[in-house]
């Protein structure tokens, strides 16, 4: 759960390298660092801490080197200090080396170097890495020096046992920067003059549009004029060169305070954008034109499995309730990193999704993988286009809904559960939902951004329930049906980023044990929207107050909810049940990010969390 970024060109390789890292932040920062290669010398700068404590020592330097790598670490092997932190270089300054991933064989790695004289400085299994590889390039005897570096790496990818992006840059070899990938993403950026190395297409935006996706097992020679693409077997590989569909004002802050901030108030415009051009001319049913099953093929499936990780299970536990009441399959819901070392039975007609906002998420990549091997059809839904589980599912839905920086997920968990409720239209319409019915599902997915942006209005006030209640260390979170998930998101919303304990129940569950954590120590958040439930879960709300307990109550505008029945009322429009999961959580996220921020802490970087899973 790294952040790699390589440049060679004609520019001063420090200035794009820092800014690239600084893209990437997101995915670790507990520590960062540059390799620059000038004069046949690799100079190391490397700090604990963000970006900007690495960027000062740079500037302090001012080198003019037009090459370089560099890294921005969460930490997997190895404590947070400056000798853990990347880039790592082999012991004999032959090279330098960038990594994300876990080399699951590097104990044993280490010991063979050492028994070879090999010296080690810090506690990672990255060094080894760069060891390994300068190893068998000194051992290398024919070809030039590229030819050697590249049989170096070739050699040491077939030796490691795990995950890997890499970038290499060796001082025989002043203009050439090798790459290679195995489990973990890595990318290229095509310039004019320039070519760029990273493990996400947003360290390349505003320097290129023009991106080429690495597959597992492929190894990557770039030079500042040319780039050439090969497997570890040494087979050529041709290119595909995609073309990045977002700007860079997309991801930038504006005029807002984080990036969390941004992406909750732009979810009118990527839901509207993950709807656009979905809908059939009658407006009774929803299309998708990835999904790649013909209509016979959807009739024979007799039941779903979807497979997610943290915040996009919960979006895939919101789409079993859908898909059960629209389409009248059986969902089942799996931990993508529980599901492959299981043993699940599964019948021979499940379709199986996998969801993840980044396409990258290692667990959700192997249950992918595994359920293939399986012979299952395997669908995704991803905001990542031409990322890993875009191009390894059998088809898929692409969420458009724009880059999402913040590590806290808000605007890519609202859109898919906005394309889970459009596909239990799309299921529910080739079975038993009516013409009638499918047009109303519709006209109420086409309101949800003017519904959503009426909730957005309410900012003010929920802020100032947040500041009300930012002291209290627990939270209790509580709904029903559909609500149940979505509290379960607004319990871990409030810990990602505040770091308040916060648990998310089933509302009926509360009285086999939760109701155990009821005090004035500990506020409960009740998601009560008008329905068959609300009465059931009002007595939820007079349990909770008859113990001291404070209650936030989220309910449905426009309808008689006594006013004395909880401390707080936040209101959201009434509106067809398909969209009020996604109309619930828009105060949760609002709640959590002014809690967070009265709190003081780094809303966009919360502590021990990066954005896209790339480890185990």
């Amino acid at each position: 759960m790294c952040g790699i970024v390589g440049y060679v060109g004609k520019q001063k390789a420090s200035a794009i390298l820092v800014e690239g890292l600084k893209r990437l932040e997101y995915r670790g920062y507990d520590s960062a660092g540059i390799a620059l290669l000038e004069n046949n010398d690799i100079e190391v700068m490397k700090k604990t801490g963000r970006v900007q404590n690495v960027a000062e020592l740079i500037y302090e330097r001012d080198m003019g080197s037009q090459i370089g790598i560099s890294h921005t670490r969460w930490a997997t092997h190895g404590e947070v200090n400056d000798s853990n932190a990347h880039p790592h270089m082999s012991w004999n300054g032959k090279l330098a080396l960038v990594h994300n991933g876990v080399i699951e064989n590097y104990e044993g790695l280490r010991r063979f170097l050492e028994g070879e004289g090999v010296e080690f400085l810090s506690e990672t299994d990255t060094e080894v890495f760069a060891n390994l590889i300068a190893y068998h390039y000194d051992k290398e005897e024919e070809g030039n020096s590229v030819d050697r570096l590249l049989a170096a790496v070739r050699h040491s990818t077939t030796l490691v046992e795990g995950t890997y992006g890499i970038a290499v840059i060796c001082t025989d070899c002043p203009n050439d920067i090798i790459g290679a990938r195995k489990g973990s993403p890595l990318c290229l950026g095509v310039g004019n003059g320039e070519n760029m190395i990273a493990s996400d297409v947003s360290a390349f935006v505003g320097r290129t549009q023009n991106v080429v996706y690495l597959d597992d097992g492929q190894i990557v020679h770039i030079s500042e004029d040319d780039f050439s693409i090969s497997t570890i077997g040494r087979e050529s590989v041709d290119p595909v060169i995609n073309q990045i569909d977002w700007k860079i004002e997309q991801a930038e802050l504006g005029h807002f305070t984080h990036y969390m901030e941004k992406e909750i108030f732009e979810q009118p415009t990527a839901l509207e954008n993950s709807m656009r051009g979905r809908f059939s001319d009658d407006d009774s049913t929803a299309k998708f034109g990835g999904l790649n099953l013909d209509p016979v093929q959807w009739r024979q499936i007799d039941r779903i499995l979807f497979c997610a990780c943290g915040t996009t299970w919960h979006a895939c536990l919101t789409a079993e309730y859908l898909i059960e009441k629209y389409a009248r399959i059986p969902v089942e819901v799996e931990y993508a990193s529980e599901f492959r070392y299981r043993n699940a039975p599964l019948d021979k007609n499940t379709l199986v999704f996998v969801i993840s906002q980044s396409g990258e998420t290692l667990d959700t990549l192997e249950a992918l993988r595994e359920a293939k091997r399986k012979g299952y059809i395997v669908l995704g839904i991803t905001n990542g286009v031409g990322s890993s589980i875009a191009r390894e599912t059998d088809g898929g839905i692409y969420q458009h809904a724009g880059p999402e920086i913040g590590v806290a997920s808000t605007k890519a968990f609202t859109s898919q559960i906005l394309l889970s409720g459009m596909l239990a239209l799309h299921l529910g319409r080739m079975r038993d939902l009516s013409f009638g019915d499918g047009r109303e599902m519709v006209a109420a997915f086409r309101s949800l951004p003017g519904l959503v942006s009426t909730v957005l209005d309410q900012a003010d006030k929920i802020k100032e329930i947040a500041e009300k209640y930012a002291d209290f260390s627990d939270f209790l979170f509580l709904g029903r049906q559909s609500m149940f998930p979505i509290a379960l998101e607004g319990a871990l919303k409030l810990k990602e980023i505040s770091y308040i304990h916060a648990e998310g129940y089933p509302a009926g569950e509360m009285k086999h044990g939760p109701i155990a954590l009821i005090s004035e120590e500990c506020p409960s958040v009740i998601l009560s929207p008008h329905g068959d439930t609300l009465k059931k879960v009002i007595s939820n709300i007079q349990e909770t107050r008859a113990r001291k307990g404070s209650v936030i109550a989220i309910t449905s505008a426009g309808k008689d909810f006594p006013q004395d029945t909880a401390d707080e009322i936040i209101h959201i429009p009434q509106a067809h049940d398909c969209i009020m999961p996604i109309l619930a959580t828009i105060p949760l996220q609002l709640l959590a990010y002014y809690i967070a921020v009265k709190r003081g802490c780094d809303v966009d970087k919360p502590r021990n969390l990066a954005k896209s899973v790339t480890v185990e």
